[in-house]
């Protein structure tokens, strides 16, 4: 995965806004979704909160109060050191995050979650406990013309082809496996919880 998001990471903003290989997908009120989750996500009291694959810091920007970015890609935190320059980033692994236990009020993660298997989900939720009493994680909403989960052949500017395993989710699933959640955003593409 190390490398398909370093190659990605000049391009992954245009999944975003609909640029290049995105241009012209038919993706009803997608803009109003993506507005409606950056207004949830500008809406979390500023507090302590570390991002975790934070990639592109595309939705990273929407948070308030002191922010630490933390991606295993290189590039991508060079993209997201340039939208944040006054923000910390840290290139790090997930499931060993450097951080000391408690050292953050919020863990949010935006398009991570929905990637892992199972054993991955648990050494996450695990970790992210170890580092903050609240997690917030958003994700890809379930739709009529996906499975809930796939592998997904995913192709690059490049032309190069890789195979990333993806989950989605409706509000209550993600809520109920992440425990105790509360879902702030369930929307036509995406879904918010905070637990």
């Amino acid at each position: 995965m190390k490398a398909y998001y370093d190659a990605r990471a000049p391009e992954y903003d245009d999944w975003w806004l609909g640029l290049g290989r995105f241009d012209g997908l038919e993706r009803p009120h997608w803009d109003d979704d993506v507005h409606a989750l950056e207004r949830v996500i500008a809406s979390l009291p500023p507090i302590r909160t570390v991002d975790v694959a934070c990639g592109t810091g595309f939705l990273t920007r929407h948070l308030r109060g002191e922010v630490v970015g933390v991606d295993q890609s290189g590039r991508m935190l060079e993209i997201a050191r340039g939208r944040m320059p006054d923000a910390e980033f840290v290139r790090g692994e997930a499931f060993e995050l450097p951080f000391e236990d408690g050292a953050f009020d919020r863990v949010f993660t935006g398009h991570f979650y929905g990637h892992l298997d199972e054993t991955e989900r648990e050494q996450f939720l695990a970790e992210a406990r170890r580092l903050a009493p609240e997690l917030v994680v958003v994700d890809a909403a379930v739709r009529a013309d996906r499975p809930a989960a796939e592998m997904q052949e995913r192709i690059l500017n490049d032309g190069s082809r890789w195979t990333v395993y993806k989950r989605y989710f409706t509000g209550a699933e993600l809520a109920g496996e992440l425990g105790r959640g509360e879902i702030l955003h369930e929307g036509r593409w995406f879904v918010v919880v905070r637990a």
